[in-house]
């Protein structure tokens, strides 16, 4: 029977239908038997299901190592932890363990294509026995390993892991170090999948979200929850210096009438080109988070030092924009010059060349009180009282209104300064992390006329060239956009402009890193592309406006017959790095620019 349970409710945890046990361990054959399924299957519904499956039968203490290796990783995204092993260390793990030389191991992997597929033909052992902690403690310590003789190593180690597996496990095996799983999950299913796996129901998770949103570490609550239910999560995962929280996000609505026909008298503040910057201070240690958790520490010395000096005396965590400055002007530069800081080489010389402000937006969290669950006005009274004066951090500034006028008068302001736009906020509104909502809107000057705002797409695959571009193994590429309700990437138009050769033959590269034997499990599309990649990379594309279409399949939904669809799209710059598949434009932003094209055309 499923269970009625209220999400939110704090004694929901004791209404389950699953009960964890500390039964047997799990062994690495029974996980890569899900692995086996999951890549068979296209039904997101189904993957949930064989999710839930799974996890009934783990125990609490190897939840979190299930879902690590399930994302084919052994630690969170943050953090700063890579195996190391290239298709030149895997061949030599392969052929150490299977008696092949290196040399007919890289020749029967060109013909097979995947090391996993090649060391599955030859070993003999067809089950092992190995537990899902102990290929776990291996992986890890492979990632761990450095220093002096650590190729070697590293190595003898994954040689050894794939003598004790059997056929299919080391299949799985070998993918995972390699970073080609390509299981096609996403956070929204695993989700989904724990709250199923407990309550025969999605009723949890709403609170499962909450804790993951504020941590960042699917598995570390995942193994939380399956310990202590929904009351765990509550009391065990918190916002807390040094882990970041995925970013809040704003909406889009077409008019200034409209933002404040939703908001009301709001907060409205200068919209930002720059690197989304999460800085966290614990009085002593600073650490930076982009947008996509990548790690800016090292990359930023002179926002470091800034920190140390102007926030002394306090523990915080700010969300901020981080922007190149011309010294002589004061004036904010371009984007594309601010992403010049993000580098791991010359870092003292580029920082001198392009300093960098940080104008901080919002307060998540300051000495010791977490303030994402206070109001927007609660949380900017805060920010403007902690910060000694400096040169490199600083509050952004903001009016209070309802006024569609005053409104208007600081967008033009600002644009005239050379800023996107302004972006609004509900005075009463909490911090959504990991959302996008309403609370938050943004209004660009590429919003002021036709279709020149820019939009976020996911490539989900290429065609193969023709003509000139025969020589470069790629013509087209087929894009998407998010439909965050389903998990779900849709198809919005098919881009063949914006690129130099160079760029289309790297971009050739990375898609055939992540291609797809065929459709992914998370794409829907009607057109099919010669080649399939795992909806990873998103690229910033501009077009001309957006069309109903019988071909894409963005929109279309309830029996419609029409998309929507991009017209005469080109690219602009190569790819954003700062961005994950899931933070591309929404379906439901796609719509809305839509609908922005049709009042316009009405005036």
């Amino acid at each position: 029977m499923t269970a009625n349970v209220d999400a939110t409710h704090a004694s929901q945890s004791t209404n389950v239908t699953h009960t964890p046990q500390d039964g047997a361990s799990l062994t690495f054959f029974e996980l890569s038997a899900c692995f086996a399924k999951l890549d068979a299957t296209r039904s997101r519904t189904e993957m949930m299901e064989l999710l839930a499956e799974l996890f009934v039968k783990t125990r609490p203490d190897e939840m979190d190592k299930v879902i690590y290796l399930l994302q084919g990783r052994v630690a969170p995204l943050y953090a700063p932890i890579e195996f190391g092993m290239g298709e030149q260390l895997t061949a030599e793990a392969v052929a150490q363990a299977t008696g092949l030389t290196v040399e007919e191991t890289r020749r029967r992997f060109s013909e097979v294509g995947d090391y996993g597929s090649l060391a599955e033909e030859q070993i003999a052992i067809e089950q092992g026995n190995l537990t899902v902690a102990h290929v776990f403690e291996r992986l890890t310590e492979i990632a761990l390993t450095e220093g002096e003789g650590s190729v070697a190593k590293k190595v003898s180690l994954l040689a050894d892991l794939i003598r004790q597996v059997g056929k299919q496990e080391v299949r799985y095996l070998l993918r995972i170090p390699l970073g080609r799983l390509r299981l096609g999950v996403g956070d929204p299913t695993f989700m989904d999948a724990l709250s199923f796996a407990r309550t025969e129901s999605k009723s949890h998770r709403p609170a499962i979200e909450r804790a993951y949103s504020i941590s960042a570490d699917l598995a570390t609550v995942a193994r939380v929850y399956w310990h202590g239910g929904v009351d765990g999560l509550q009391e065990q995962i918190h916002v807390t210096v040094g882990t970041p929280v995925i970013p809040a996000a704003s909406e889009r609505v077409k008019t200034m009438e409209d933002l404040v026909l939703r908001l009301g008298r709001c907060a409205v503040e200068p919209k930002y080109d720059g690197i989304r910057c999460q800085v966290h201070f614990d009085g002593e240690n600073v650490t930076m988070y982009s947008r996509h958790l990548e790690d800016l520490t090292g990359m930023f010395p002179d926002v470091v030092a800034a920190v140390k000096e102007q926030a002394a005396g306090h523990s915080y965590i700010a969300d901020s924009e981080a922007l190149a400055y011309d010294v002589e002007t004061g004036a904010f530069l371009p984007f594309q010059m601010t992403t010049q800081r993000r580098r791991k080489h010359n870092v003292a010389e580029m920082a001198e060349k392009l300093p960098l402000r940080v104008v901080l937006f919002d307060l998540l969290y300051l000495d010791g009180v977490d303030l994402t669950q206070q109001p927007y006005g609660a949380r900017r009274a805060k920010m403007l009282g902690f910060l000694q004066d400096g040169a490199v951090l600083q509050v952004t500034e903001n009016i209070e209104t309802d006024s569609v006028a005053a409104i208007d008068a600081f967008f033009a302001d600002k644009v005239e300064h050379g800023l996107e736009g302004v972006m609004a906020k509900k005075l009463d509104s909490l911090y959504h992390a990991g959302r996008r909502s309403f609370d938050w809107i943004k209004m660009k000057r590429s919003y002021q006329g036709e279709l020149s705002d820019t939009v976020d797409c996911v490539v989900l695959g290429y065609w193969y060239g023709k003509g000139a571009r025969s020589k470069l193994g790629i013509g087209a590429l087929l894009l998407g956009v998010y439909d965050k309700e389903r998990d779900v990437f849709v198809t919005i138009s098919r881009l063949g402009t914006g690129f130099s050769e160079e760029e289309w033959v790297r971009m050739r590269e990375h898609l055939d890193d992540i291609k797809s034997d065929g459709r992914p499990a998370r794409v829907e599309a009607e057109v099919e592309p010669d080649v399939w990649s795992l909806p990873t990379h998103v690229v910033e594309i501009q077009a001309d406006e957006i069309t109903r279409s019988p071909t894409h399949t963005c929109g279309r939904r309830h029996g419609d017959e029409l998309g929507y669809a991009l017209r005469f799209p080109r690219v602009i710059g190569f790819m954003r790095e700062d961005k994950r598949p899931e933070d591309a434009t929404s379906v439901l932003e796609a719509i809305r620019l839509y609908e922005v094209q049709i009042e316009k055309a009405k005036t």
